[in-house]
C-alpha cells in the first residue's frame, strides 16, 4: 500500500488527467520542495546520546541516536523524549557537521517531547526553524520527513498526510516512563519513508514550517502534531516542565448498543479531586466548563484528556455529566499531575536500582503514603539479595536502625556510610511489614529463597525468627515465628509480636524455609479448640489464648467456571485474593483465570487476572451469577455484552461483541 501511494504520488506530479505534465509545472512542484527543504535543512541536527538503563540492580550505559530540530537562534532543539529524555550525555551534529554538546531542559514523556539546549565553545547564533499550525493538515497535503535515519547523515524524504487522527490500533500502546503516549497524542499519519533514527526529526509541509515531529513508523509514519509539540516545548522553555492538571478519571469510548455523545467514565481514583466531588466510573461525561467532551470513538479520546490536562490546577472547573438518565454537574478542583513514574537510580552499596515514590505509584502499590524507597530490581549476589529475606521487585523500604527512610538520598546516605555493618532493615510488601538484616556491600554466598508461608488456621502471616534478627530483638538463641500481619482484628495478636511456643512446645524456627513449622504446630490442634502462644511483646514475655478457626480455602479449591463461548476461564475470589492490597477487601466478583487467545473475551480485551464486577450494569457476586447471567445472554444473543472489571488498582468497561451462530 506504501508502495500504491508512493507512485500515486509521483503521478500527481508529472502526470494531472493521464497527461504529460508541462515542464512548468514539474518545475513548480520541484520548486515548492526545495524552498521547503531549504528552510529548515540547516536547523537539522543529530542527536547522539548515552542512556543509562536499569537491568537485575545495575545502571549500564548504552549508545543510541536520533534526530532534532534547532527552533530558535540561541539554540533551543526540539526532539523525542524516548531519544534524549533520560540521557546522560548529549551530543549533536549540525546540518554542517559541526558537533556541539547540548544540555538536557526538559523532556515530557506523556506527550514524547524533550528541550534541549546547545552549548558552543563560544557564543553564536544558529539557522532555526519555525514551527506552523498543524491544524491546518488535510489529508493529501505534501508533506516532507526530515532528519538521520539509522544514524545516517541528515535526509529529506517526500510523502502525504495520509491521516490527521491517527490513533494506536486495538489494544496498542506506546507507553514511555509509565506515561501512555497515546492518551494525549493523535498522530499526523504520512506516508513519508522515516527509519529508526528518524525519531524527534521533523514533519515538513511545503511551506518551510514544522508541523509534525515524527515519532513512529508501523508501517505508516506518524508525527506528533507541531501544535502540540510547540505548546509542550513553549513550557519546557519556560518553566523546564510541563504541569497538567489531574482530576482523578480516565475516560473511555462510550460503549453498548446505544453510544451516546459523550466520554465514559471508566475509573476514578480514590481521594482523587473527582472522587471527593462525587463523580462515579460508569457516569457520561458531556462538558468541563463550555467545553465538550465527545468521545464516541477512540479518536476523540486524546481530546478529551487534552481539555481534563489543560484546566488550571487548583481552580475549581464544572463537570456536566450524565448519571443514568439524569443530567447533573459536579464541582471538581484539579491538583497537578504528577509523573507516571518516578526515575530510578542504582544504590551500589545496597546492591539495587531503587526509585522514590509519587503519588500514582502509590496507589499502584496499594499505598497512602508516599514515603520510603521503592525496589525496583536486585542485583544477584548483592548485600539485599543476601539478606534473610531477600528484598524483591516492589519491596518499599521504610526504615534503617529504626530510621524512617522517607526517599532515596535518605537510604543512599545510610549506605554509604555503613559499608560492612549489619543493618536492621524495615520494608512493606503489600500490606505486611517485614524486617531483615541488610550488610551494605556484603558478599556473602546467597542461599536458596525462602519458601513461601501457607496462611492457614490462625488469620496470620508470618516470618521466621531468624538467629540474627533474634539477636537483634534481644532474644538471642530463641526460636520462633515473628507476625507480620494480622487478619482479623478480634485476635489477641499484633504485628510485631513473636511466637515462641504452642501449648509449651518451642516453635522450631530459625531458617527463612522454617515458616511452615508454626502452621504445622497449630494443625495439630482441631478446629475450634483453643490453644496458648507464648509470645513476645515489647519485650516481655505473656501466654496468650487463640481459638482456631477453619483455614480459609486455597484458590485452587474454588468454584471455577469456563465458558467456551466467550472463552474464558474464572473462579470465585480466594481469601488470598482479597489480601491484595489493590483489591478493596469488600469487592465481590469472580477472578478471571485465563482467556483464550482470539477469543470474544480476547478480542473485548479481557485479561487474565481481571476481577469481574458486573455484566450489563448488573452485578456479578461469585461463579453461579456468572453462569446464570451469561445464559441469559446467549438466550438473548445481544450484539454488545458490557463487562465492568477491575484490573490492578483501577476498574475499565470493556465491550464484548461475539457473532454467534
Amino acid at each position: 500500500m506504501t508502495r500504491l501511494l508512493a507512485l500515486l504520488v509521483v503521478c500527481l506530479l508529472v502526470a494531472p488527467a493521464g497527461a504529460q505534465s508541462p515542464p512548468a509545472t514539474q518545475s513548480t512542484a520541484r520548486s515548492s520542495i526545495d524552498r521547503a527543504s531549504n528552510a529548515v535543512y540547516p536547523s537539522l541536527v543529530r542527536i547522539s546520546v548515552v542512556v543509562s538503563e536499569s537491568q537485575s540492580g545495575r545502571e549500564i550505559n548504552v549508545e543510541a541516536s536520533g534526530s532534532g530540530t534547532i527552533i530558535s537562534t540561541d539554540g533551543y532543539v526540539v526532539t523525542n523524549h524516548h531519544v534524549a529524555g533520560r540521557a546522560k550525555r548529549i551530543i549533536c551534529t549540525l546540518a554542517d557537521r559541526q558537533e556541539v554538546p547540548a544540555d538536557l531542559v526538559g523532556t515530557d514523556p506523556l506527550s514524547d517531547i524533550t528541550v534541549l539546549k546547545l552549548r558552543p565553545a563560544t557564543p553564536r547564533k544558529f539557522p532555526a526553524a519555525r514551527f506552523g499550525d498543524s491544524s491546518t493538515v488535510r489529508r493529501g497535503d505534501q508533506v516532507l520527513a526530515m532528519g538521520s535515519p539509522r544514524a545516517l547523515s541528515q535526509s529529506v524524504t517526500l510523502g502525504v498526510a495520509s491521516n490527521t487522527e491517527m490513533t494506536m490500533p486495538g489494544r496498542s500502546t506506546l507507553e514511555l516512563d509509565g506515561e501512555d503516549v497515546g492518551s494525549l497524542v493523535r498522530w499526523i499519519g504520512h506516508d513519508a519513508a522515516i527509519y529508526p533514527g528518524n525519531s524527534g526529526g521533523p514533519l515538513v509541509n511545503l511551506a518551510g514550517e514544522i508541523i509534525g515531529v515524527n515519532e513512529i513508523s508501523l508501517g505508516l509514519s506518524g508525527a506528533i502534531p507541531g501544535n502540540l509539540a510547540k505548546q509542550v516545548t513553549d513550557a519546557i522553555i519556560r518553566e523546564g516542565r510541563v504541569r497538567r492538571s489531574w482530576p482523578g478519571i480516565e475516560v473511555q469510548p462510550t460503549v453498548g448498543l446505544n453510544v451516546k455523545a459523550g466520554a465514559l467514565v471508566s475509573w476514578v481514583a480514590s481521594g482523587s479531586p473527582a472522587a471527593a466531588a462525587g463523580l462515579q466510573a460508569g457516569d457520561v461525561l458531556l462538558k468541563v466548563n463550555s467545553a465538550t467532551t465527545d468521545a464516541q470513538f477512540a479518536e476523540q479520546v486524546p481530546l478529551v484528556n487534552q481539555v481534563l490536562f489543560g484546566l488550571r490546577i487548583g481552580e475549581a472547573a464544572t463537570f456536566t455529566l450524565l448519571r443514568g438518565s439524569k443530567e447533573m454537574a459536579l464541582t471538581v478542583t484539579p491538583i497537578e499531575r504528577p509523573a507516571a513514574l518516578s526515575t530510578p537510580r542504582e544504590l551500589r552499596a545496597w546492591g539495587v536500582v531503587a526509585s522514590n515514590i509519587n503519588a500514582f505509584e502509590a496507589r499502584g502499590l496499594g499505598r497512602q503514603a508516599t514515603d520510603g524507597v521503592r525496589v525496583v530490581s536486585v542485583r544477584n549476589g548483592g548485600p539485599v539479595e543476601q539478606a534473610r529475606p531477600a528484598l524483591g521487585r516492589d519491596d518499599v523500604i521504610v526504615e534503617v536502625e529504626g530510621k524512617r527512610i522517607g526517599s532515596l538520598a535518605d537510604l543512599e546516605a545510610v549506605g554509604n556510610s555503613s559499608i560492612g555493618k549489619k543493618l536492621l532493615v524495615t520494608f512493606e510488601r503489600g500490606r505486611e511489614r517485614r524486617i531483615t538484616i541488610v550488610e551494605p556491600s556484603g558478599t556473602r554466598v546467597p542461599d536458596a529463597p525462602p519458601a513461601e508461608a501457607r496462611k492457614a488456621w490462625v488469620p496470620v502471616t508470618v516470618q521466621v525468627m531468624t538467629p540474627p534478627i533474634a539477636e537483634r530483638l534481644g532474644l538471642a538463641g530463641r526460636m520462633g515465628v515473628r507476625v507480620t500481619q494480622v487478619y482479623d482484628a478480634a485476635l489477641p495478636l499484633r504485628v510485631g509480636d513473636i511466637v515462641l511456643a504452642v501449648d509449651g512446645q518451642v516453635v522450631r524456627a530459625t531458617a527463612p524455609t522454617d515458616e511452615e513449622v508454626f502452621a504445622t504446630a497449630i494443625r495439630r490442634a482441631a478446629i475450634g479448640s483453643t490453644v496458648t502462644l507464648r509470645i513476645s511483646r515489647d519485650g516481655k514475655e505473656m501466654d496468650v489464648p487463640v481459638t482456631l478457626a477453619a483455614a480459609p480455602p486455597l484458590a485452587r479449591e474454588m468454584k471455577r467456571y469456563e465458558d467456551e463461548d466467550f472463552g474464558f476461564r474464572a473462579r470465585d475470589l480466594a481469601d488470598a485474593d482479597r489480601r491484595d492490597p489493590r483489591l478493596d477487601a469488600d469487592t465481590t466478583g469472580v477472578l478471571v483465570d485465563s482467556v483464550t487467545n482470539g477469543s470474544w473475551a480476547s478480542l473485548g480485551r479481557m485479561s487474565s487476572g481481571d476481577v469481574i464486577l458486573a455484566i450489563d450494569g448488573r452485578n456479578v457476586s461469585n461463579v453461579e451469577d456468572l453462569a446464570a447471567r451469561l445464559k441469559e445472554i446467549r438466550a438473548a444473543r445481544p450484539a454488545s455484552v458490557v463487562v465492568f472489571v477491575r484490573r490492578g488498582v483501577k476498574s475499565l468497561f470493556l465491550d464484548l461483541q461475539p457473532t454467534w451462530q
